[in-house]
């Protein structure tokens, strides 16, 4: 745990992550600042968060002022609960209500193949089984005509069928509600009387695309229930820690890099599926920007996962995700994530290779080393090289067995020399373990650089989660990145993320407009974006954001005409200049030449969040920089001594050389031979090759 004292603190601000292993926290209330890790509680993920609430609260500058007059505590989550629910397949038993003759859209889905070439490839089966597909008598057509009226008699009919099916939640997606909602508007109102949740595509994505939209709008209604327990059972908790708990305000991260209401999240969880991931973004840039750095890599290693995004100046989202291979249009922060973190189980394939995640051990049983699991992870093959500096986890909270760990790695080892039929030495398998690890981290690297058309050498790599920095450096090598920044409480700087982020409503609606070369739209865009205004000012005022706290963002989806895919660029009278240098950027052509036709309208609203202080610190004349220890590492054939490191006893302005291993409460970092690391004014560290 790191901390700093105040003077009577008034205002707490909590930011909380969950992970597989970990719960993360980081809390401020004036100067005060406090970070630290939890175990995860998978079965019951509220359960490790409001114990470390609690813990939070236990602290001895907190104790007299909660509850006292002026008190305030404003809690920003990153949440796991709806990913997992969407791989494990454990959502709510949902029906899907659609135009009668559309109820297979979700299985048709579209001709485009992950696996081209693959003749036996299986899609995953849909959310809804067919047998909970409805379809009413209804029809709107794209300009939002009707063309067959829905009668009521339709309405008590389909009433009927879900309380005879005994659904859990309810999806609404009728094939031109985007154009006309008065349908949707009518079934919802006839449905709600079923007591389940009700999810509706005009109120979630009014966009075009049925499969897209349907899938997104399934998606939501599959995760709804258990959302909304989670949410409920957090809430129950909050109102037990705090006296006055409407002073206790709750928000979930969402997946766009912005932060919604706990009411919203649980009305709308489709938002929330890539929650925690995006809190380690939205950090990145902020940090990225006060270090004067435009262009990043983010690199967030922790138990289970490793999720990865490239950043110049801003982050990118999409309306393209795929989670499950299933379509999501909300905005997402394009992040990719590849099954490989410390807790990731090593072992032996069929064919005699080895094999590194995606299956995770997670936060229970944990990595062998953890003293409760026996299967060899990536965490016990840093252990067995010496990479933890001879120390435990969490500032000795977690005590590391050494001797578990090198069991299981000589049972791995064991189990190579038997598939290869030649002995293998138990720090070839620990250096194999790490090796293959590695490669699947740099595919994902490559994924969101070189594959599109970014040269890794023109960026940082940002380096945290808990394990990310004992691997920031080979992958830096294979990417030939030049310069790996690892900030301050890596283990905790998703949490810190959350609590950066803005509250950030998205309202978008379809318009089809199409515009000859030189023509600019006309007023009824502006009237389309009043309307999309009027209700994102209203929803931030329901959040308490009013005035100068409130900014909205407007931009447009624009395709040239006859393609099938849009780029969004920011609004202008005339969009045409921004969408021809935007396809230029993104395919190497444009032609200005070409008419265009504006998809979608899309507004951001957003409500200004008051954020904790990253103060600057000034370089000491003589910085302090003293090793702790002394540790033997395995670095290939070869065993080196090297220095290790307390990060908290090392000053700004200080600089060492590799090899050398840094330690702190949420993690670890490796300096191999050839690096050099420096402490810049925001406490990071900068590490770079040697000259």
């Amino acid at each position: 745990m790191t901390s700093r004292k105040s003077r009577g603190p008034r205002q707490l601000r909590i930011g909380i992550d969950t992970g597989g292993t970990f719960t993360d926290f980081i809390a401020f209330t004036g100067e005060y600042r406090v970070a630290f890790k939890v175990p995860s509680t998978p079965a019951a993920p509220a359960d490790a968060i409001l114990a470390g609430i609690e813990r939070v609260l236990a602290g001895r500058d907190l104790q007299q002022v909660v509850g006292s007059a002026g008190f305030r505590a404003e809690i920003a989550h990153g949440t796991t609960v709806a990913t997992n629910a969407l791989l494990e397949r454990k959502g709510a038993r949902t029906a899907l209500v659609t135009t009668a003759g559309f109820e297979d859209v979700i299985e048709i889905g579209r001709q485009a193949r992950p696996d081209l070439y693959n003749l036996n490839v299986t899609r995953p089966a849909p959310l809804v089984p067919q047998e909970l597909r409805f379809g009413i008598q209804e029809r709107v057509d794209s300009d939002g005509r009707v063309i067959e009226v829905l009668r009521r008699s339709a309405l008590s009919t389909l009433r009927r069928q879900l309380r005879e099916a005994q659904v859990d939640s309810i999806a609404i997606s009728l094939l031109f509600s985007f154009a006309n909602a008065a349908h949707e508007r009518a079934i919802a109102e006839a449905l709600r009387v079923l007591g389940v949740p009700v999810s509706v595509s005009h109120e979630i994505l009014p966009e075009y695309r049925e499969y897209e939209r349907t899938s997104t709008v399934v998606v939501n209604a599959y995760l709804a229930p258990r959302v909304g327990k989670y949410l409920a059972a957090l809430n129950e908790g909050l109102d037990a820690l705090f006296p006055h708990r409407d002073l206790a305000q709750l928000r979930i991260m969402q997946s766009s890099g912005g932060s919604i209401s706990a009411e919203v999240a649980a009305r709308e969880p489709v938002r929330t599926i890539l929650s925690g991931p995006a809190g380690g973004v939205v950090a990145s840039l902020r940090l990225a920007e006060l270090a004067g750095i435009s262009e990043i890599i983010t690199f967030d290693m922790g138990g289970t996962s490793t999720d990865v995004a490239l950043c110049c100046g801003t982050a990118r989202t999409t309306n393209e995700a795929h989670l499950a291979g299933l379509p999501v249009a909300v905005p997402v922060l394009d992040i990719h994530t590849v099954g490989a973190g410390g807790g990731s189980i090593a072992s032996v394939d069929a064919g005699g290779a080895l094999r590194v995640g995606p299956q995770s051990a997670g936060a229970v049983p944990g990595p062998a080393c953890y003293g409760v699991g026996t299967l060899p992870t990536v965490t016990d093959a840093n252990l067995v090289l010496g990479r933890f500096g001879g120390d435990g986890l969490l500032a000795g909270e977690i005590k590391l067995d050494l001797e578990r760990a090198v069991s299981a790695v000589d049972d791995l080892a064991k189990d190579l020399a038997e598939a290869s039929g030649r002995r293998v030495a138990r720090y070839e398998a620990a250096l194999g373990v790490i090796r293959v690890a590695n490669t699947n981290m740099e595919h994902a690297l490559r994924i969101v650089s070189t594959e599109r058309g970014h040269d890794p050498r023109r960026f940082t790599l940002v380096s945290f989660g808990g394990a990310g920095g004992l691997h920031a450096v080979a992958l830096a090598e294979a990417l030939r990145v030049p310069k790996i920044l690892v900030p301050a409480d890596p283990g905790n700087f998703s949490a810190l993320g959350v609590l950066l982020a803005e509250v950030v409503r998205d309202y978008s609606r379809t318009v089809m407009l199409a515009l000859l070369p030189g023509e600019r739209p006309g007023p009824e865009v502006d009237r389309e974006f009043a309307a999309l205004s009027k209700r994102a000012l209203a929803d931030l005022r329901a959040e308490g954001f009013t005035g100068s706290r409130v900014r909205l963002v407007r931009s447009v989806a624009v395709r040239y005409h006859g393609q099938s895919f849009e780029l969004e660029v920011p609004w202008r009278a005339n969009p045409a200049p921004a969408f021809h240098k935007a396809h230029r950027d993104r395919y190497g052509h444009g032609d200005p030449r070409h008419g265009i036709e504006i998809v979608n309208l899309r507004l951001r609203g957003i409500g200004m969040t008051t954020k904790p202080a990253l103060p600057r610190r000034r370089a000491v004349s003589n910085p302090r920089v003293e090793p702790k220890g002394e540790t033997q590492l395995r670095i290939g054939r070869r065993v080196v001594k090297a220095p290790v490191f307390d990060r908290t006893r090392i000053d700004v302005g200080a600089r060492l050389a590799g090899p050398a291993i840094i330690v702190e409460y949420g993690s670890t970092t490796f300096v191999p031979p050839g690096w050099q690391l420096e402490v810049d004014a925001w406490r990071n560290l900068v590490l770079t090759p040697g000259q």
